[in-house]
């Protein structure tokens, strides 16, 4: 029986999608002293109707921070792009399952240094993440539809996440289990409790006037919920 590996760290990764890009890295700077990671939404207009950034926004972003950037490639051909992440200063990547050729994606990642993820959507079931959780870094699991920020958060994916960090527990395998969409200080209680620890918070951080204690106070309703204190 393997195992069972530590608990792992909690995190809130803001979502720069929802921050205002007319002063970006003044808008990074608010929220760094509370975060580690850093959260980098990249959409094509075809896998997800809607287009953000790309490589160069990443890379004039890179220069103003330190902060891991946990880079979420919501397109259709992820394998073209993945060096270019890399290189604009990325130091992970996700992938969507749905889009197929995932061990041709993970190994790719794994070769070009980046750390590993691989996200599914809500109406994607565990069993087709099961197959790469011991080649992952991280399973993100998409708690809207992705696309647009500002969502409700979908609570019936939390069976999913639950599935995700007990075979991950079972397997003594050390996995950063994501959420992403409708995150903030009342919906990361459920998500905790079900086994997430990286919480990807847009709106309910760069939306909020103060954004750095917005970021704090999710975090800390996460660590008060697996301390038994959700108050």
């Amino acid at each position: 029986m393997a195992t069972p590996p530590p608990p792992p760290e909690l995190r809130v990764a803001p979502s720069i999608l929802s921050a205002d890009f007319g002063s970006l890295s003044a808008a990074v700077d608010a929220v760094a002293p509370g975060t580690t990671w850093l959260h980098v939404d990249v959409m094509d207009g075809h896998f997800v109707p809607n287009l953000t950034i790309g490589p160069p926004v990443v890379a004039s972003l890179r220069e103003h921070t330190d902060l891991f950037f946990d880079t979420h490639l919501m397109i259709t051909d992820p394998g073209d792009f993945l060096e270019a992440f890399r290189d604009a200063g990325s130091d992970g990547c996700t992938v969507h399952v749905e889009v197929g050729n995932t061990a041709r994606h993970i190994a790719q990642m794994r070769e070009l240094g980046l750390r590993v993820g691989l996200a599914a959507n809500p109406d994607t079931p565990f069993e087709a993440l099961e197959p790469f959780l011991d080649q992952v870094d991280l399973v993100l699991c998409m708690t809207v539809f992705p696309g647009f920020g500002g969502q409700s958060f979908i609570v019936d994916v939390m069976g999913k996440v639950q599935q995700v960090r007990s075979a991950a527990n079972r397997a003594g395998l050390t996995l950063d289990v994501e959420v992403d969409g409708g995150i903030d200080e009342h919906t990361v209680v459920e998500a905790a409790r079900s086994g997430a620890n990286v919480f990807v918070a847009g709106s309910a951080v760069f939306g909020r006037a103060h954004p750095l204690a917005a970021a704090e106070d999710i975090l800390r309703a996460a660590v008060d919920t697996l301390a038994g204190d959700p108050s």
